[in-house]
């Protein structure tokens, strides 16, 4: 009969048990839940009883440096080495993820919260033409700042879209010296500040048109699309440029072997197998531009009125309209603002998920279950 003794005795320096490094079992989780606990406690008694805290922000910093330091010894003595060091790696990469989703999450939620309590039907159709500020924050809307902002994004497409797509083409499939070049200029475009874009066609087109007395170059809807494409266009190329890299060289390859030209095998077998991607890109750079507000200051600069014409007159925009109401002390003003950041991030949303969408692998769809003669 078996008894205690028979039973093997765990010796200290014996091999361990093989396991997946990546993997993760219930006593894992209660293992780095009580590495939590004691770095909390630790903290706790050394910056409150011991030594007084000079914060919040460092009761952080310390308790979150010690937890990984336990972590990491108890995982190592219990694992190894090399499954200390992934669970340590890993629980950094979770953390971070989780401090930049909190402070996300919570914006959201403050926009949800002050906004929807005051979104009407009406903010679709009207503009702020007959509205006092002591008049409510559920009179008048903001049609005038959702079309602005819908043609000046729309003509900024029109620009950005050719310009992009034959920039990336050409740093892709050509051979020419000023491809260095140019990809380092798009790099650097990439940083560039949005406000400076905002500066540069004020200072490049808006002023002399002024001395001038001319009515186009003014502040505009067209003047604001110009800034977006400059903002626009370095993210579309970027991406682009991505995009098609990932397209099968031997594609290339089987076209030009049957006597089609570089510009026919571009035309009718790298674009076609990399459109998915370039639709991504092309919804991703909207959604880039559709909430700046900086260059719209310099180039637009907003109106109350609906102003059809991109070209003639000031034009509102929604990241103009939160910008002039939000700031403001009467208090249904601030709620109008609210109200058009909560319509502009629906928009940016329904951007992101329309670029899931059409980014989405059609490939991984399952088929379609078909009946057969013999399961009738």
């Amino acid at each position: 009969m078996a008894t205690l003794l028979d039973k093997p005795v765990p010796v200290r320096g014996a091999p361990k048990v093989k396991r997946r490094t990546a993997a993760s079992t219930p006593e894992d989780r209660l293992v780095t839940i009580g590495c939590a606990a004691s770095a909390s406690l630790l903290t706790w008694f050394v910056l409150h009883l011991l030594l007084d805290s000079p914060g919040w922000l460092a009761d952080l910093v310390v308790a979150y440096a010690l937890f990984l330091g336990m972590l990491y010894l108890v995982f190592r003595d219990r694992l190894g080495k090399l499954a200390a060091m992934d669970r340590l790696v890993t629980t950094i990469v979770f953390t971070g993820a989780l401090g930049l989703l909190v402070p996300l999450l919570f914006l959201l939620v403050y926009i949800v919260v002050k906004g929807a309590p005051h979104l009407r039907l009406n903010f679709f159709v009207e503009d702020q033409s007959a509205v006092s500020p002591v008049d409510p924050s559920t009179k008048g809307g903001g049609q005038h700042a959702i079309i602005g902002t819908l043609e000046q994004t729309a003509m900024a497409l029109l620009f950005v879209v050719p310009l992009g797509l034959l920039t990336a083409i050409f740093l892709n499939e050509t051979r020419s010296r000023l491809r260095k070049p140019v990809r380092i200029f798009v790099d650097a475009m990439s940083g560039l500040p949005s406000i400076v874009a905002g500066l540069f066609v004020y200072a490049a087109l808006i002023i002399p048109g002024a001395v001038r007395g001319s009515s186009f170059f003014n502040y505009s809807g067209f003047m604001a699309c110009i800034a977006l494409t400059v903002v626009m266009l370095p993210t579309v190329t970027r991406t682009v440029d991505v995009v098609l890299r990932l397209v099968p060289d031997g594609l290339r390859e089987a076209s030009l072997a049957l006597g089609a030209s570089r510009a026919r095998t571009v035309w009718s077998v790298v674009l076609p197998t990399a459109r998915t991607g370039v639709t991504t890109a092309i919804i991703l750079g909207i959604a880039r531009v559709v909430g700046e507000t900086a260059p719209l200051l310099f180039t637009a600069a907003g109106s109350t009125l609906l102003n059809l014409n991109p070209f003639v007159g000031q034009q509102e925009a929604l990241p103009l309209f939160v910008y002039r109401y939000v700031q403001t002390s009467v208090e249904a003003q601030r709620e109008r603002g609210y109200v058009g950041a909560l319509v502009l991030i629906i928009i940016i949303f329904v951007l992101f998920a329309l670029a899931r969408i059409v980014g989405r692998n059609r490939t991984t769809r399952k088929p379609r279950r078909t009946r057969t003669r013999e399961t009738r």
